[in-house]
């Protein structure tokens, strides 16, 4: 063969393996409104980056007829490419190629590229569109997802993971995602689910669609599996992007820094009611505080009585963690208190300072909660916060009270700086159950019992829960005005950006799972 033959050759041979599946299956993948593996590549990437590696591997399965079917890249094209100029590693499963299954191969190439990733300090990017194990290969495919698994789980906190769910993901093929930082699905067309809708019919007799069963509103709203949902796959490649301006390469080194820019906070004081039972939306208060439209929000529409997400402050990245008033009056529950912990472990684990804005009356109350193991659920939350050594600050903005306080990134649990608003309540409770519980008696038997109670209730605030009394022990660093709370996270994002932390040696902790 001569030279030109074997270029011929070459690219014939590419080119079968860039058609995956075949037009007709190519055909079928778009009229289900989803895009090939590799035009998803080609939308998440900066234009002409990508680098294919792999694109031969072929799987070695004979059996059920599978030595006559090639299938072109074991079903998952890999590589590596740009995000607005920065290096990440891609793999994006290919449905029309053994409807994405996962096999011997296929799991070779996905744990490659992610070990490669490593080595080469850079995120990685999973594309996720499989039925899950291929039943063909038996325990082959069942170990090539465990591969898989491990190296989720030694990176996890190397180089930032992030699974995209663009179709079904079941059985084995939940739990890498499951694993890695962030989970974005598309409405209507992505599901997850450990047994189907059909295998569970068949053992409880219930019956569900598979978008109830696990489409992206369930696991962002019901489950908090997921972190983000879009309404296309051209959306969910873009939230990749955004979330990426947000991240560093890999642990050791800093987030993107970007301009800044100056604000005016003289209406921050108009946000918060005087009446301290009114709620507020505590986003108002975040979106004043940190530069202008950087506020990226993490499970937004689960666990609502906490918001978590990113933002700049004076150009530089930090996690925030915020009761929100509004739902729940800020209480902490089960499914808020693991949604906190989880994303104060991320942001410590890729040095992210942490600012948490406190205005909470406690943990939520009721049977469900205690049976459902709220001491065991906010155990991670205190236990994230005093195991995180990154920059901390905390600003309460009106109520901390009882555990919760406690919880909440205090002074006594590791927060480097903790600023009041002249207005805070800082105490073991609030005036009216204290008053009641140390009162009681004398206020039913008396002739004015509320205005009785109200005397009791303000001289309790004056004793007890103004901010004076926490700052005169040294748990709260300043009171501050309210309008100069961003001046003073720059401040103080300034003055920790040296801060070094050294814990007792030790091989790990052992979080309250």
């Amino acid at each position: 063969m001569s030279k030109y033959d074997a270029i011929y050759e070459l690219y014939e041979k590419k080119s079968e393996v860039e058609l995956g599946g075949g037009y007709e299956r190519i055909e079928k993948q778009h009229e289900r409104g989803k895009y090939t593996a590799r035009e998803r590549i080609e939308l998440l990437l900066d234009e002409d980056s990508f680098v294919e590696l792999y694109g031969f591997v072929q799987h070695r399965c004979t059996d059920f007829g599978m030595d006559e079917q090639g299938g072109a890249c074991d079903g998952v094209v890999t590589g590596y490419g740009k995000i607005k100029g920065r290096t990440v590693f891609v793999f994006s499963q290919d449905f029309t190629v053994f409807g994405g299954a996962l096999g011997e191969m296929h799991a070779k190439k996905i744990s490659q590229l992610m070990d490669m990733a490593v080595q080469c300090k850079a995120p990685i990017i999973g594309l996720n569109d499989s039925g899950g194990a291929r039943i063909q290969e038996g325990v082959l495919s069942l170990d090539g997802y465990g591969h898989v698994f491990y190296r989720n789980t030694i990176y996890s906190g190397v180089v930032p993971q992030i699974s995209v769910i663009m179709g079904p993901c079941a059985g084995g093929a939940v739990y890498s995602p499951a694993i890695t930082d962030f989970v974005i699905m598309v409405n209507e067309s992505s599901q997850m689910f450990i047994t189907g809708p059909k295998v569970i019919e068949s053992v409880t007799g219930e019956k569900i669609s598979a978008e109830d069963l696990g489409g992206a509103k369930v696991h962002n709203e019901i489950s908090g599996n997921a972190h983000f949902q879009a309404k296309t796959e051209e959306e969910a490649l873009r939230v990749v992007r955004s979330l990426l301006d947000y991240l560093p390469s890999h642990w050791e080194e800093k987030t993107p820094s970007y301009s800044k820019n100056d604000k005016d906070l003289e209406d921050l004081l108009d946000c918060i009611p005087d009446d301290s039972s009114r709620p507020y939306d505590v986003k108002n208060i975040v979106s004043m505080i940190v530069d202008d439209d950087s506020f990226l929000e993490v499970q937004k529409d689960f666990a609502k009585n906490l918001v978590i997400g990113f933002a700049r402050v004076d150009g530089e990245v930090v996690g925030l963690v915020c009761n929100q008033p509004k739902v729940m009056a800020g209480g902490l529950d089960i499914h808020s208190a693991d949604k906190g912990a989880r994303f104060i472990r991320f942001c410590d684990s890729f040095n992210i300072p942490l600012i948490t804005f406190v205005d909470v009356t406690g943990f939520f109350p009721g049977v469900k909660q205690e049976h459902g193991g709220i001491i065991r659920h906010g155990a991670k939350l205190l236990y994230a916060y005093s195991e995180a050594t990154v920059p901390k600050i905390t600003v309460i903005t009106r109520k901390a009270f009882g555990g919760a306080y406690v919880a909440l990134n205090s002074k006594s649990i590791g927060a480097d700086l903790v600023f009041a608003w002249p207005n805070a309540e800082i105490a073991v409770m609030g005036a009216a159950g204290a008053v009641n519980i140390l009162y009681g008696k004398e206020i039913s038997q008396s002739e004015k019992p509320e205005v009785l109670r109200a005397e009791w209730m303000d001289q309790y605030k004056e004793k007890f829960s103004n901010p004076y009394v926490a700052a005169k022990y040294g748990l709260v660093d300043d009171v501050i005005d309210p309008r100069d709370t961003r001046k003073k996270l720059i401040q103080s994002l300034e003055v920790l950006k040296t801060k070094n932390e050294k814990r007792p040696a030790k091989k790990h902790g052992n979080i309250p799972l």
